[in-house]
């Protein structure tokens, strides 16, 4: 008597049965297990959890999964109140939360997780686990693996107790049209105006961009740069790699600032700057060179000494 596993596999409930076994019919080996299938429900089973278990948590989760659907376009899941275009494809793993809306030819990758309300423009490309909330995305963007947008930004202050609180963070982050971010760079959301990276900036990994932050159109930023919260930075500006900006700085536009430079006070003039403190890029090369020159005769003097 020949039974194939994968048809009864079909009509078997897998949440209710704790295992099953298979059993060959072969006499001459006895009854065996072929193999177990073990439930994939996550809910526990323990006497202890179902006497504290929420019947409206139950019946809440379970009209919360119902919602969600599996995307015809690359095998992914949406929910049911998602505004997502045929042409979009969302790769399996990855999930479209509620009232979110995804624009035509879109692409999200797998282990994307595109938060509630969040708005992908047309044409943009998002890679492998990238996590969006709280924000908007341009048209015609790339948004490179491991990257998050839309988190919370690190504000705190000391309350009367001496205790240390958070500050609400509500506000939301914005993207621009035809952005490209570089992986594991992250982006905070405002907490008292949005979160700004203008059109067509350009920025690479590893960077880390506060709370508050506006960034103009057409700039570059480099590896590692860090910009710390309620910048404000104009068009075309170029930040070398690991760039540091304090915060609540102003930087104007078409400013280039040297890789390692580190900004304390506001650039009101256009140019190269360089240095740490950031100052006009002439001068840091003539304080290099005093530098060294310094070094130079202190050494020379102490091997005169020495001999």
């Amino acid at each position: 008597m020949a039974i194939r596993a994968r048809k009864l596999v079909t009509h078997l409930d897998t949440f209710s049965i704790p295992m099953l076994y298979f059993r060959s019919f072969t006499e001459r080996n006895g009854p065996r297990p072929l193999f177990v299938l073990r439930p994939t429900s996550s809910r526990c089973h323990s006497s202890s959890c179902q006497s504290h278990s929420n019947p409206k948590f139950e019946a809440d989760a379970k009209i919360s999964y119902q919602e969600f659907r599996k995307w015809c376009n690359g095998g992914g899941t949406f929910n049911e109140s998602a505004s997502i275009d045929p042409t979009a494809v969302i790769e399996i793993g990855a999930i479209v939360h509620s009232e979110s809306v995804i624009g035509a030819n879109v692409y999200i990758g797998s282990g994307t997780i595109v938060g509630p309300a969040v708005r992908v423009g047309q044409s943009t490309k998002i890679g492998y686990n990238v996590v969006l909330t709280n924000c908007t995305i341009g048209d015609f963007g790339v948004i490179h693996s491991g990257i998050c947008i839309g988190q919370d930004g690190f504000g705190f202050f000391v309350n009367e107790q001496g205790d240390m609180m958070k500050k609400p963070q509500s506000l939301k982050a914005r993207i621009g049209n035809h952005v490209e971010i570089g992986s594991n760079t992250c982006i905070d959301r405002g907490s008292w105006r949005d979160t700004v990276i203008g059109d067509h900036s350009k920025i690479d990994n590893l960077v880390q961009i506060g709370h508050n932050v506006v960034i103009g159109e057409n700039c570059m930023i480099c590896g590692q740069v860090g910009i710390a919260g309620s910048v404000t930075i104009g068009d075309y500006v170029t930040l070398g790699g690991r760039v540091a900006i304090r915060d609540h700085v102003c930087i104007t536009s078409k400013v280039r600032l040297a890789a390692n430079s580190c900004v304390t006070k506001n650039i009101n003039k256009s140019g190269d700057y360089g240095g740490f403190p950031a100052i006009p890029i002439r001068e840091w090369r003539k304080q290099v060179v005093a530098t060294r020159r310094t070094s130079n005769l202190r050494n020379s003097s102490f091997l005169s000494d020495s001999e």
